[in-house]
């Protein structure tokens, strides 16, 4: 049975960066976040795919032991297009196709319902609460979104973020949300709504913990090969909760340890395209890189 329910997208990209081309691609939030928890956790999906979806990426999640029984079959899948300049920061939208989305009304399998950890991948706030209504004694729930949801619904991202325990967002996404450009104010205002910690993600220069009286700062990985940045903050919020799962540990300290070992996978990630990267590396890899993290910030 999961131990960890994960509820976002399964889509295909179209994906260009200054390093390279390529059509038709495995992405979406709960691709890059189930595979990154896996690594820790035993992850549940719930989402939604078109016949059209490759049965290879399906058999790729299950071979690392992620529960497919979430998924739902439509007609045509969900499919974006977007392209990265050399600020690889953020990626401009080029084409996005619904599709089975627009039909989407999760209903979790009855193993799911209790699931001890709840990461809302990117998907409408009011799907995310939708799952949120389903699940029965949940310990951490984990919210991400993005800047169109802030932009077309505002009040049900709110009334998601009140039903949470942890919010991941962007420094844009922080400051357009809450009306301010200083992120130390964003994320107390997040606080107030009543989540018990904010995440605000900041790229290439790492994230931000806050909690109620206490802060901390990771930096970034330095990379030396950048290829797609594309699901790197889903695989950093996949590979944050997934360590919380395994080690049932929700205390400030250990969300820390978290935020190092999600950066380390995220990391991994924007050196190649889709999960590409993220097949070939171990738990090893991680854990070296977890060690370079930590040696990066001792003074």
């Amino acid at each position: 049975m999961p131990n960890l329910l994960i509820a976002g997208t399964l889509n295909l990209d179209d994906v260009e960066t200054p390093f390279g081309k390529v059509q038709g691609i495995m992405g979406g939030s709960a691709s890059f976040a189930s595979y990154a928890a896996s690594f820790f956790a035993k992850p549940g999906v719930v989402s939604v795919i078109g016949r059209d979806y490759p049965k290879e990426y399906l058999a790729l999640l299950e071979q690392r032991g992620i529960d497919l029984s979430g998924v739902e079959v439509r007609e045509k899948s969900f499919r974006w297009a977007g392209s990265y300049e050399y600020d690889m920061n953020e990626a401009k939208t080029l084409r996005t196709e619904l599709n089975c989305l627009t039909e989407f009304d999760p209903k979790l399998p009855k193993q799911y319902r209790d699931a001890t950890y709840v990461f809302l991948a990117n998907i409408d706030p009011e799907l995310q609460l939708k799952v949120v209504q389903q699940v029965r004694k949940p310990k951490l729930i984990v919210m991400d979104t993005m800047n169109f949801w802030i932009e077309h619904k505002k009040d049900a991202l709110l009334e998601a973020i009140k039903r949470i325990d942890v919010l991941v967002l962007n420094d844009g996404e922080a400051r357009q949300l809450f009306g301010t450009p200083n992120l130390v104010k964003a994320a107390q205002a997040a606080l107030k709504l009543g989540p018990k910690a904010v995440i605000i993600k900041k790229g290439e220069h790492g994230a931000l913990l806050f909690t109620d009286g206490t802060h901390f700062s990771a930096g970034a990985y330095p990379l030396e090969t950048i290829k797609d940045p594309t699901g790197c903050g889903d695989a950093f919020a996949g590979g944050f909760i997934g360590w919380l799962a395994k080690t049932d540990d929700i205390s400030e300290r250990n969300m820390r340890k978290a935020i190092i070992y999600g950066s380390a996978i995220a990391s991994f990630n924007a050196e190649d395209f889709s999960l590409n990267r993220l097949k070939q590396i171990t738990e090893k890899d991680i854990e070296k890189r977890f060690g370079e993290f930590k040696e990066m910030g001792e003074f």
